[in-house]
């Protein structure tokens, strides 16, 4: 069947193998498809509230559960509905895109797009007035892939803002800066591969998406790693979308970091950002989607069964603390539970936490909270003194295992 939109925004032969090519060993191939499998069990259970980001990991991987991916897109559709006012610039923009990759794909979100622009102009205002989106650059860069990914133009003051924040060095003032680079070097992509410019803006932007190219290979670190195992994703996605990946030694050294590192994505969000550079995808490609779809044969993975019991220590090793221990109390939850459950099944233990875009961050416990203009965070740490490189969401205690939270500087 012809695909959805237009054809694929890369040449054929500039684009990457997928973890069914010669690039990925068959051993982890499996692993891959066992992570899809298990995002599939996890977006079938109907008591989680749907996530945009997950629709499009699922309608961007190899394999495919059909009737499963048209009830999520149906709850998500409703979840939508329900609220009084479209959400702003960031979730707005991957709803978008999951209609986007919806097939065939549906003609009723005009109005959605004309809020996504609306939302972009707020932005592009806020970014004159307080030297900053009122969002994110994150945000503002992911709402113009969007709209570009739908083939709506941008205005061109509103790119040239974002063109000039990345040249000067701006986008790091909120949020992951790789995460945000990566974001807007796909935006760049986008809407030069797609002639949504004139020809002079259209070189400006492949010279940035380039840069950022190239940015991005120069802080990879020994182990492959760019930025963190949650920002590596986004990374691999520019080199995707490039056409770079075949040349560039640093995706096949970021691909093998992820594939190591599998157990670090846990969580239905951190499965959804990295399931579709396993897959050999960007987001660029989703307006070339296929309606034609491949079942995937595996069942979702089951639940570890059982208990087991983790220490939970709660630390404040600054000055201003009236005591160093505030907290350690043994806490029993069940066998596959993360960080996060584990914090809820403690007893007298009051926490929040604020969700990004790598699951949610630890930002007060026990009424202290951490302030990144005190220059302080909670570090997650497992006994004596190991940091970890998961977040809360993600990371999974073992039996017996003594976990700290401590307040601590920057």
């Amino acid at each position: 069947m012809p695909g959805v939109g237009l054809g694929p925004l890369v040449p054929p032969d500039l684009r990457c193998l997928s973890p069914a090519g010669a690039e990925v060993p068959e051993g982890s191939a499996g692993a891959v498809r066992a992570l899809s499998a298990r995002l599939l069990g996890l977006a079938g259970d109907p008591a989680r509230d749907p996530d945009p980001s997950v629709y499009l990991a699922l309608r961007l991987a190899r394999e495919h559960d059909p009737q499963l991916e048209q009830r999520y897109l149906e709850r998500l559709q409703d979840a939508f509905r329900s609220v009084a006012e479209p959400p702003q610039t960031g979730r707005l923009a991957l709803y978008l895109l999951g209609l986007r990759a919806t097939c065939p794909s549906p003609h009723s979100h005009r109005t959605l797009v004309t809020w996504l622009k609306y939302y972009l102009e707020e932005d592009w205002i806020g970014s004159w007035q307080d030297g900053h989106p009122l969002t994110t650059y994150y945000q503002y860069g992911l709402g113009m892939l969007a709209l570009c990914v739908h083939h709506k133009r941008v205005r061109e003051g509103v790119i040239r803002r974002l063109l000039t924040a990345q040249n000067y060095g701006k986008l790091g003032h909120h949020g992951n800066l790789v995460d945000t680079r990566a974001v807007v070097a796909l935006a760049f992509t986008c809407l030069e591969q797609r002639r949504l410019v004139d020809t002079d803006l259209a070189a400006e932007l492949r010279v940035a998406a380039h840069s950022v190219n190239r940015g991005l290979a120069e802080i990879q670190g020994s182990n492959g790693i760019i930025g963190n195992i949650y920002s590596t994703p986004w990374a691999l996605q520019v080199f995707l979308a490039t056409g770079t990946c075949q040349t560039e030694s640093a995706f096949s050294q970021g691909m093998a970091a992820l594939l190591e590192n599998l157990e670090a994505f846990g969580t239905a969000a951190t499965m959804a950002q990295v399931l579709p550079v396993l897959h050999g995808r960007s987001y660029l490609d989703i307006a070339s989607m296929h309606c034609t779809l491949t079942p995937l044969d595996m069942e979702p993975l089951a639940e570890v069964p059982g208990n087991k019991m983790v220490q939970l220590v709660v630390e404040c090793p600054l000055p201003w603390c009236y005591e160093l221990r505030l907290y350690d109390r043994p806490v029993l939850v069940p066998a596959s539970a993360s960080l996060l459950d584990v914090l809820q099944a403690a007893t007298a233990l009051k926490f929040h936490t604020q969700d990004t875009p790598q699951g949610p961050f630890l930002t007060q416990v026990l009424g202290l909270e951490a302030r990144q203009e005190k220059r302080n965070y909670w570090q997650l740490l497992t006994a004596p003194d190991t940091p970890l490189q998961m977040g809360i969401a993600d990371y999974r205690p073992k039996d017996g295992e003594t976990l700290i939270l401590r307040l601590s500087e920057w």
